[in-house]
């Protein structure tokens, strides 16, 4: 897509960019013109299921703080040619540790060292990016959104328990951002998802789908992306500290 002439592109960074939910958030981004910057452990691939190229790809492992403010520092240069501007964060990045045949792992029996692998990517890698990109947040009167999930607040069949009390933390830290970032022009949300047609989809979520969601359905990714959209863009100018559910009513 062309961008208007004269009108200033917008950036976006993205973590967890190359499947389901974030894979449909850069495309909708994309359509609307923006720039994405996306963010994985994995190196640019060679076939990129959509337009971008290496420069507007930043290699990076979130379960190391170390390697995390080194990207920071790529990141803040690549923000450079846009007059170091950053329009919004997206920090959709998670890891589920699964036991044997991808069962759920509760507190009895999730290993510590995965505990603290899982609020480092889920919880502690947000709060990083945040706060290392705040100027150029700021610059851009910007938007930051937390990828969370109804995890987050009820016991889930598949989701284990150090995903669901990162996800939880992950609410909370949305609203002491939200206070702390808004006194200085950048808006601070969480999404919700509950259950949305991916690949890590579990066996028996057709369960769920027939008892505990009105709508009857899963979600798809594109509708995710669309409320991730909505939260960055003008139209949510005054929405700030907000936890958006999309699933379906299934958290009612």
């Amino acid at each position: 897509m062309s961008y208007p002439e004269n009108a200033e592109r917008k950036t976006l960074i993205l973590t967890g960019a190359s499947r389901g939910i974030g894979h449909a958030t850069v495309k909708r981004f994309s359509s609307a013109g923006w720039r994405v910057v996306t963010c994985s452990r994995h190196p640019f691939p060679e076939n990129c299921p959509w337009e971008a190229g290496p420069e507007d790809h930043i290699q990076v492992d979130l379960s190391d703080p170390e390697y995390i403010q080194e990207a920071i520092k790529e990141m803040r240069v690549r923000l450079r040619d846009q007059g170091s501007r950053l329009n919004a964060l997206v920090n959709n990045a998670a890891i589920s540790p699964k036991g044997p045949d991808s069962s759920r792992l509760g507190t009895l029996d999730t290993p510590f060292d995965d505990w603290q692998k899982v609020f480092q990517v889920n919880f502690f890698a947000p709060v990083m990016l945040a706060r290392g990109l705040v100027e150029e947040l700021k610059t851009a009167q910007g938007a930051v959104v937390n990828v969370s999930s109804i995890a987050g607040s009820r016991v889930h069949p598949f989701a284990g328990s150090a995903y669901a009390t990162s996800k939880a933390a992950l609410e909370a830290l949305t609203r002491e951002m939200a206070y702390d970032f808004g006194q200085i022009g950048v808006r601070v949300n969480a999404i919700s998802p509950g259950e949305i047609d991916t690949s890590i989809l579990s066996p028996g979520t057709e369960k769920i789908v027939d008892e505990d969601i009105p709508m009857r359905r899963l979600g798809e990714p594109e509708e995710v992306a669309k409320a991730i959209y909505f939260l960055c863009s003008e139209q949510s100018s005054y929405v700030n500290g907000a936890e958006l559910h999309i699933n379906g009513g299934q958290h009612v």
